[in-house]
């Protein structure tokens, strides 16, 4: 049996055929064992073709996988025939893939203002105006039952359509959807859709503004509206019935209990971790006048099918692990199916998408977190009796399915992937940048009883079945303490646990200076005279240069990093985030449905009693004039010289983005804001660690974010990003300086990671990135190229502090035993003082000579640095690169290209 893989590019749509011996999955071979049990691959592509990802996990598709570079394939729906498929992703394309060869076989672009509607067979009765945009929403992907026409959702505010005629995909038209009456913006964002079976109307889920629209498709208009639950999903027609499910449940009432949902929305949230606590289905009556009804199902129900009998309904429940199946006439919910092997395992399989067998035997499921297909059993007589029955592994993040009408093939969109190699250009030099993430298609026969159970094992061993039996094992008695206990519960030597979360870089930009690790050393630009406290104590104790960030941008990357998880709902936000940007750090951004259920670490460590301080992570920016009459936005300046104590103009404050964190949070420092310096934040740690030593205690976890490597570009009246740099790392030094010498160091482990990756370049892996383990069981001057990332941090944590894992993720992660031993060095931090001023200031543009230095700062005047990551990536790093390497020095092409350059480029 062979896999297959298929590299689709921009260039081409012959594909390279990539054939994979069996070995590559199969169970028994010695070699494959030997692959998934090395504790120090790389993430990326491994000897045996499989792919390590950087959250623990391993895959192995089954199948033909077809990549699809710089395409998060969000949605994807087979023909009526079987024999095409369509989907789209983050591209203004429609892709067509041919079912028979396994082949995209037309990228269509989509419809624009200058196309002419005269060529159609029947011509609507008004001109509907396309939009410019390039992003699709949650998956909102349809084709008539004649398969001539198809519909996708974009985020705009519209539905794209294209005709198939002849076996010829074309772009046809936009129908423009009314703004919603919504208070983030005006735009509605379609998701799913439904075509009824005369092809004259499409159901459109107005995921703003709560509403299920009528639209018909000879006019455009939308004729009819019924009011449903919070941010509608997804949607099928049954009878005269439309079922919509609802991401956040019900609409709140006015007694409800309520968190943000995203700019001014709101959701249902439960009263302790204040995370979305419902999800619903809508019943509407499209024949008649009866009022909507809602049944309640789990959290975060997605997609929604219907049984070929007509009799179940049944929708993925991708927060809560389950299916919730619905009698179709008698409108409750008559069984829940786990899609996990045990309902009490752990968080963590995401179904969020399904598709039934023609024959209503089956449902195939999109365990998304679990990178599988899963199989249900079906019993359409006894539903409750239904069960999960294996694992199909797939590719990374699986977001869409459906299968052809012979119920022979099964389509699967992955939403994620890794490059096969590293990008190349001319001068021979490669390496990856943050982005060169991108999906694939997974397709292939349903395999039979005997390989599926050969599949489900090799899906527990890519999902590191082992490691999570490990972590439920429970303690022993009589166990000595040791700094990293082997068992939860077992005790720890230490007491303290510090965790730093700083932003935006990779291992090569400040550390591939460094001769001991796997560096590059072309690829730095923050080297040691500006990160001399970083270079020092990745040489002082673990040099750590094989770690990565499990996110890899802030909205995804703060989650991971304190509560190791992306959601459903945060994995398909990558159509362009328009919802909301959930990184924590932003008032108008706080995003209680983008949450894992499975909740933050500090609701882990509150729930089991541990002592907790927060400064700045998931805390709102309040830095402001002190007059409140004054106008504009105080600055760095301004910020510099209210910590030196030379002002009092401005007020530097927060308030917590989530209210579980508020009594643990400080709200007199701040966390993302960069005109306040990171000496600010180091200051204030410092003055409350005094304070904890005059009283004699301190938390057993605190959590400490420190953003300011992050930059302002060349942006006028603000540091240099050197500048930028050194102030994040000498408050790192001094944070870890007084650390060190306080009462607590004997007892204490301070961890040190990005949040994410998103600002840079690597020769291994754009997720790679700089993390550091400090404290006196650490293991001094000695490098450990074990495979970690954010979740092992997490994990190790967890271990030292007796917390049980919080998810799959966690608990699949290996903890960073090998960063320690028994015997303590009690040697204290001392902090090196910065080179370089931290107040160099970016200079006028008018005064700078060179053209694209001058460039440069005019478009860093122009970008938003108040907000986190509104500033585009591409275009920040080229503004880094040259202002470290000036402008003689080419930028890496591939640090931004999604495929190879050809040596006559």
């Amino acid at each position: 049996m062979n896999v297959q893989r298929r590299v689709e590019t921009n260039r081409s749509l012959a594909p390279l055929l990539i054939t994979i011996a069996a070995f590559v999955w199969g169970l028994s071979t010695s070699s494959a064992q030997e692959v998934d049990d090395d504790t120090t691959s790389k993430v990326g592509m491994r000897s045996d073709g499989s792919v390590q990802t950087p959250q623990n996990y391993i895959l192995r598709p089954y199948g033909t996988l077809i990549d699809l570079p710089n395409l998060r394939p969000q949605a994807v729906v087979v023909s009526p025939d079987g024999k095409f498929a369509v989907l789209s992703g983050r591209t203004a394309e429609l892709l067509v893939l041919d079912l028979e060869s396994n082949t995209i076989k037309e990228r269509v672009a989509f419809p624009n203002e200058d196309q002419s509607l005269s060529g159609r067979s029947d011509p609507i009765e008004k001109v509907l105006q396309p939009d410019k945009d390039s992003q699709i929403s949650f998956g909102g992907l349809a084709i008539s039952a004649d398969g001539r026409w198809i519909y996708l959702s974009s985020v705009s505010g519209s539905i794209k359509v294209f005709e198939n005629t002849g076996g010829q995909m074309h772009a046809s038209h936009t129908i423009p959807l009314p703004a919603a009456d919504a208070p983030r913006r005006t735009a509605e964002i379609p998701a799913g859709l439904a075509v009824d079976p005369s092809g004259r109307f499409l159901y459109v889920c107005g995921n703003l503004s709560n509403q299920l629209l009528e639209v018909d498709v000879t006019t455009g208009d939308v004729t009819r509206r019924w009011p449903v639950g919070v941010a509608p999903y997804g949607v099928v027609l049954s009878g005269e019935q439309a079922f919509v499910t609802n991401w956040g449940g019900r609409r709140p009432g006015p007694d409800d209990l309520t968190g943000p949902a995203g700019r001014g929305t709101v959701v249902k949230v439960d009263p302790i971790r204040f995370i979305a606590s419902e999800g619903s289905v809508s019943v509407i009556d499209l024949a008649g006048d009866a009022p909507t009804r809602d049944i309640i199902v789990a959290l975060h129900p997605s997609q929604i099918v219907l049984s070929p009998d007509q009799r179940w309904l049944v929708c993925a429940n991708a927060a809560s692990d389950t299916l919730s199946v619905i009698d179709a006439n008698g409108l409750e919910v008559e069984a829940t199916i786990w899609m996990k092997a045990k309902p009490a395992d752990l968080f963590g399989a995401a179904p969020n998408a399904l598709t039934f067998d023609p024959e209503g035997k089956f449902l195939y499921v999109a365990n998304g977190s679990q990178n599988a297909v899963g199989v249900v059993q079906f019993d359409s007589n006894e539903p409750e009796d239904s069960k999960l029955i294996g694992l199909i592994p797939v590719g990374w993040y699986p977001g869409a399915i459906d299968i052809t009408s012979s119920g022979d093939r099964l389509v699967v969109a992955n939403l994620k992937g890794l490059p096969a190699t590293p990008r190349r250009q001319r001068d021979g030099t490669e390496g990856f940048n943050s982005h060169h993430h991108q999906g694939s298609i997974s397709t292939f026969a349903i395999p039979n009883g005997e390989e599926l159970a050969m599949l489900s094992q090799i899906a527990d061993r890519c999902l590191r079945k082992n490691r999570l039996q490990e972590a439920a094992l429970p303690p022993r008695p009589n166990v000595s303490p040791r700094p990293i206990p082997e068992r939860i519960g077992e005790p720890s030597l230490l007491k303290h646990v510090v965790y730093i979360i700083r932003e935006n870089r990779t291992y090569d930009q400040v550390l591939g200076d460094l001769p001991r690790g796997r560096g590059r050393a072309d690829l730095c630009i923050f080297g040691r005279e500006i990160t001399p406290n970083t270079h020092k104590l990745a040489e002082s104790f673990v040099l750590l240069d094989n770690t990565y960030c499990a996110g890899i941008l802030s909205a995804d990357g703060h989650q991971w990093s304190t509560a190791a998880i992306s959601t459903d709902y945060l994995e398909k936000s990558f159509s362009e985030f328009t919802r909301s940007y959930p990184d924590g750090m932003d008032v108008d951004e706080a995003d209680a449905l983008a949450y894992s259920p499975a909740g933050f670490l500090w609701d882990n460590a509150i729930l089991h009693g541990k002592t907790l301080r927060n400064y700045g992570e998931f805390m709102i920016p309040k830095f402001r004039w002190r007059d409140p009459n004054r106008e504009g936005r105080p600055g760095f300046v301004d910020g510099w010289k209210s910590w030196k104590g030379e002002s009092d103009e401005v007020i530097i404050e927060s308030e917590p983005a989530i209210e579980s964190i508020r009594p643990y949070s400080p709200t007199a420092t701040i966390g993302w804001e960069m005109s306040v310096p990171d000496q600010f934040r180091a200051d204030f740690f410092l003055t409350e660690l005094k304070e904890f030593e005059e009283k004699g205690h301190y938390p057993e976890l605190v959590l400490v974010c420190l953003p300011n490597d992050h930059t302002s570009g060349t942006s006028p009246n603000c540091p240099t990003p050197r500048a930028c740099i050194a102030d994040n790392d000498l408050a790192l030094g001094r944070i870890i300086e007084g650390l060190t010498h306080s009462k607590f160091w004997p007892e204490m482990a301070i961890f040190v990671i990005e949040d994410d990756p998103q600002a840079g370049w690597d020769h291994i892996s754009g997720f790679r990135t700089v993390a550091l383990c400090v404290s006196p069981y650490a293991v001094r001057e000695t490098t450990v190229s074990t495979q970690y990332n954010t979740t092992s941090i997490i994990r190790t944590i967890e271990q030292i502090l007796g917390l049980p894992p919080m998810n799959q993720f966690d608990a699949s992660a290996l903890p960073m035993f090998d960063c320690f031993t028994d015997q303590p060095n009690m040697e204290p931090y001392q902090h090196v003082p910065a080179s370089i001023s931290l107040t160099e200031m970016n200079p006028n543009p008018s005064a700078i000579l060179d053209l694209q230095l001058r460039e440069d700062a005019i478009v860093s005047s122009q970008l938003n640095f108040r907000e986190i990551d509104r500033a585009p990536e591409d275009v920040l790093n080229r503004i880094l690169w040259r202002a470290q390497r000036g402008t003689s020095e080419p930028y890496p092409q591939w640090a931004i290209t999604h495929r190879e350059i050809d040596d006559d480029d």
